[in-house]
C-alpha cells in the first residue's frame, strides 16, 4: 500500500493550521498597531494598557507556530518546497512577533505622552502614517496565504512611501525642537513612535519578499526601494 498520498494529505492539513495561527497573529498585530495609534490620537490610556496586554497573546501565538513547525519537521521531515514553506512561517512569525512588540513600544510612550502638554497634529500625522503600515502588512499577509508576487512586490515598492512619511516627520518634529526647546522630551518621544511604526513597515517588507521566496525559490535581486530617509542617512 501506497503511503505517500494519505502523508501528503497529511502535511498539508498540519500546514494548513499552522498558516491559520500566523493569520490570528497577524490580526492582533494589526488591531494592535491600529489601537496604540489611537490611544496617542484620543490620550486614552485605558486602550493603551490594553494594547501592552495583548502582546502576550502575540507573543504565545509565536510560540505555538515555532513549536507547531517544529513538530511537523519532525514527524513529517518535509523536503524541497514544503520545507521551505516550514521555514518561510517560522520568519513570519518571527517579524509579526517583533511588530506586535512595536506596537506594545508605541502604547507605552503613548501612556507617558498623556502626561506631557499635548503637541498639536503631531498625534494625527502618527495616527495617519500606521494606518498606512498596517495597510501594507494587511497586504503582505494576504500576498501569504494567496502566494501573490505582485502584491508582495508591490508591498515592497510601497514600503519607501512609509520612509518617507517617516522622514517628513522626522524633519518636522526636529525643526519645532529648535524651535521651541520646552518640547524637547514629548517630540523625542514621538519620534521614536514614528520609528517604531517605519519598522513595522520594513518588517511587512520582510513578509512580502518570504512570499517571492516561497513562489520562486529565492528572495529579490534587487535591494529594497528606501526612502530619503534612509539616502539621507537620517534613519537612526
Amino acid at each position: 500500500m501506497n503511503n505517500e498520498p494519505h502523508i501528503a494529505r497529511a502535511f498539508d492539513r498540519d500546514l494548513e493550521a499552522i498558516q491559520a495561527l500566523v493569520l490570528r497573529m497577524g490580526g492582533l498585530v494589526e488591531a494592535a498597531l491600529s489601537d496604540a495609534a489611537t490611544a496617542l490620537e484620543t490620550r486614552d490610556d485605558v486602550l493603551a494598557q490594553q494594547v501592552r496586554a495583548a502582546d502576550v497573546a502575540i507573543d504565545a501565538l509565536e510560540e505555538q507556530i515555532n513549536s507547531e513547525c517544529a513538530r511537523l519537521i519532525a514527524i513529517r521531515a518535509p523536503t524541497a518546497n514544503d520545507l521551505r514553506t516550514v521555514l518561510s512561517v517560522i520568519k513570519i512569525a518571527s517579524a509579526l512577533e517583533r511588530c506586535g512588540d512595536y506596537a506594545k513600544n508605541l502604547a507605552k510612550r503613548s501612556i507617558v505622552l498623556t502626561a506631557m502638554q499635548p503637541i498639536e497634529g503631531a498625534a494625527g500625522s502618527i495616527r495617519r502614517m500606521a494606518r498606512q503600515v498596517g495597510l501594507l502588512l494587511k497586504s503582505a499577509l494576504d500576498a501569504f496565504i494567496t502566494r501573490d508576487i505582485g502584491l508582495a512586490e508591490e508591498v515592497r515598492q510601497q514600503d519607501q512611501d512609509v520612509d518617507h512619511m517617516y522622514s517628513a516627520l522626522f524633519r518636522e518634529f526636529l525643526t519645532h525642537m529648535m524651535e521651541d526647546p520646552r518640547h524637547i522630551t514629548a517630540f523625542m518621544h514621538l519620534h521614536f513612535i514614528a520609528k517604531n511604526i517605519e519598522r513595522v513597515g520594513d518588517h511587512a517588507t520582510t513578509i512580502a519578499e518570504q512570499v517571492i521566496y516561497l513562489a520562486t525559490g529565492a528572495l529579490p535581486d534587487a535591494p529594497r526601494p528606501k526612502g530619503e530617509a534612509v539616502i539621507a542617512g537620517l534613519k537612526p
